[in-house]
């Protein structure tokens, strides 16, 4: 049985190095960059730069992941807000009875 972790290299900062992620991983890492309109290498040096423990594979998950659950979090809060907007409407529909 093969891993699902794929070592690959990259430049980082100007070094060459290698990451050892999933391809799961790899794909979203390239779709953020691309997303934001930077290089898939410029976006590993910033992760790189921003970290403060533990290796680069391990902060570039915590990245991807991050990165996902805050767009979940801002894909749910138009709902909310009409939630609250609802619940402010039917307050002054009861208040006005």
């Amino acid at each position: 049985m093969t891993s699902p972790v794929i070592k690959r290299s990259i430049v980082v900062a100007g070094h060459k190095t290698s990451v050892s992620l999933e391809d799961a991983f790899w794909k979203s890492l390239k779709e953020i960059a691309d997303g934001r309109d930077v290089t898939l290498s410029d976006l590993v040096s910033t992760i790189d730069t921003d970290r403060h423990e533990g290796n680069l594979s391990s902060a570039i998950r915590l990245f991807v992941l991050d990165h996902y659950r805050s767009h979940m979090s801002l894909a749910r809060e138009p709902a909310a807000q009409r939630d609250l907007i609802g619940m402010r409407t039917a307050t002054s529909v009861l208040r006005a009875e």
